[in-house]
């Protein structure tokens, strides 16, 4: 049999892939998106606190990092990265193993599009997801914001759980989830629609994942920044000076700030450092996952090859 004869069908693994190589896949991919776009992940976060001190009163993302490198140096820009590498890991591995399983359950694996059957798949791994991960998002944007004094992951968690209690790490869960689940279900399913139309022939393309994922990402982000507004006040309600802020206790208080301060305006603060941030990381995260799959299942693949 000539190379020529033999073609694996790249796009049928993530049906056969098992458990394991989902888990390891997801973990890859969850480190990998949230460390290489973490600056302007950083950035975004600082412009979407409502009540900033002067110091920290941007105009743009480039002026963002300019001033920030410059005032307080670039190693500024990367705190709380640990936080962030600590929870994507575990916290991915579950996602992609959860979305896997509900993918297939619901029939999304069926031939054809199935963006309800995808979307589905996405709520239900990010409810999982966000579980996980919530208690380390709020450390990361806590020691993200201008001034904090934490020194580092453990500082932080035992610092805001003394002072606020474990209440603190889970205020945004509703919210949270509130925004990630038509996030992710926005982010699937368009991600699962472009694959298919991008790649008809289901073989190997890493260009795929890449686009598909970019535009799914941009997408996604832009849909949902007044959500993630929203969530970054309490997430990061602890570090003002502000006491109504300090005291919100929810979604609809939360919105009802932002309106009252900034009108409708206030809801799209951070939407273009989120976009920028998202459309390269959920690409990554994307291309880094299905790689994943096929490298953690290559064995079994190169004992059932594909008549082409």
């Amino acid at each position: 049999m000539t190379q020529a004869e033999v073609d694996y069908d790249y796009e049928a693994l993530p049906e056969n892939a098992s458990l394991t190589a989902c888990l390891l896949a997801g973990a890859f991919a969850g480190v990998a998106e949230h460390a290489v776009m973490y600056p302007v992940d950083s950035i975004k976060t600082r412009m979407q606190i409502l009540a900033p001190t002067p110091q920290a009163m941007y105009s743009g993302v480039f002026n963002a990092a300019s001033r920030i490198s410059t005032t307080e140096g670039a190693r500024t820009l990367w705190r709380g990265v640990n936080s962030v590498i600590m929870g994507a890991g575990p916290a991915h591995a579950l996602y992609f193993a959860t979305y896997e399983y509900a993918k297939e359950s619901f029939g999304g694996n069926a031939a054809g599009h199935h963006p309800v059957a995808a979307a589905a798949a996405g709520a239900c791994a990010t409810t999982a997801h966000d579980a996980l991960m919530n208690p380390f998002d709020v450390i990361k944007q806590r020691m993200q914001v201008h001034g904090s004094v934490y020194r580092s992951v453990m500082d932080c968690a035992s610092k805001v759980y003394r002072a606020e209690g474990l209440r603190a790490f889970y205020i945004s869960y509703p919210t949270t989830l509130t925004m990630t689940i038509p996030f992710k279900s926005i982010e699937i399913a368009t991600y699962e629609y472009l694959r298919k139309v991008l790649n008809p022939t289901g073989n190997y393309d890493p260009m795929t994942h890449i686009m598909a994922g970019g535009v799914a990402g941009a997408a996604a982000a832009a849909a949902t920044t007044p959500l993630d507004v929203a969530k970054t006040l309490l997430q990061t309600r602890g570090e003002s000076k502000d006491v109504r802020i300090r005291n919100c206790s929810g979604l609809v208080e939360a919105w009802r700030i932002i309106y009252q301060r900034q009108g409708l305006a206030g809801f799209a603060k951070g939407l273009q450092p989120r976009v920028l941030s998202h459309m390269p990381s959920t690409a990554i995260c994307w291309s880094v996952y299905e790689y994943g799959k096929w490298f953690f299942t290559r064995d079994s693949l190169d004992k059932q090859p594909i008549l082409a």
